[in-house]
C-alpha cells in the first residue's frame, strides 16, 4: 500500500498529499465500521446474558426461614425428587407409534401423553410399560383404523 503512518485526527497534521489523506480516511471508515458492528454483537450477547429465557427463582436459605415457615424445614432427598419425576401421572392417550431396533430385535415404541402435562413431557414407552396399556392401545388402534377409512 502507501507506506504512510495511520494517524487519527489530531490538532496537528504533518503535510501529506491528497492520495494519502483519502487512504487514511478510508482506513478510518473501515476501522470505525468494524468497531460499530462489534459493539452491536456485544450488546446482543449482554442482553441474552442479562435476560435469560428460563425463569429464575431466588429463595432464601432454609436456615434463614426456619422460624417463619416451620413446616418447610423438611429437606427432600434426591431419591424423593427422582421418584416424583418418574411418575408423571395417568396416561391421557397414545399419540404415535414407531418401530425401533435394539440389540438386533425390533421393538414398538409408543409416544404417550399424560393427563395435565404439556406436550414436551411426552415419553416413548413400550406397550407393556404403559399404565393401563391394553385400554389405551385398543383406543389408539381404533383411531388409526378410523383415520385410514376416511382417507
Amino acid at each position: 500500500m502507501l507506506e504512510t503512518k495511520l494517524s487519527f485526527p489530531t490538532a496537528c497534521h504533518p503535510p501529506r498529499d491528497g492520495l494519502a489523506e483519502r487512504m487514511i480516511q478510508e482506513l478510518e471508515d473501515i476501522i470505525c465500521g468494524f468497531w460499530k458492528s462489534v459493539g452491536k454483537v456485544r450488546l446482543t450477547e449482554e442482553f441474552s446474558v442479562k435476560h435469560p429465557v428460563f425463569p429464575v427463582f431466588f429463595q432464601t436459605l432454609p436456615s434463614e426461614r426456619g422460624d417463619k415457615f416451620p413446616s418447610s424445614n423438611k429437606r427432600h432427598t434426591l431419591r424423593e425428587i427422582v421418584e416424583v419425576e418418574e411418575s408423571p401421572g395417568p396416561v391421557e392417550k397414545i399419540m404415535k407409534v414407531r418401530n425401533i431396533r435394539l440389540n438386533g430385535k425390533d421393538h414398538r415404541q409408543y409416544l404417550v401423553r399424560f393427563k395435565n402435562q404439556a406436550a414436551d413431557k411426552d415419553k416413548g414407552l413400550e406397550g407393556d410399560a404403559i399404565p393401563d396399556g391394553n385400554l389405551h392401545l385398543r383406543r389408539f388402534r381404533a383411531s388409526r383404523r378410523a383415520e385410514k377409512s376416511h382417507e
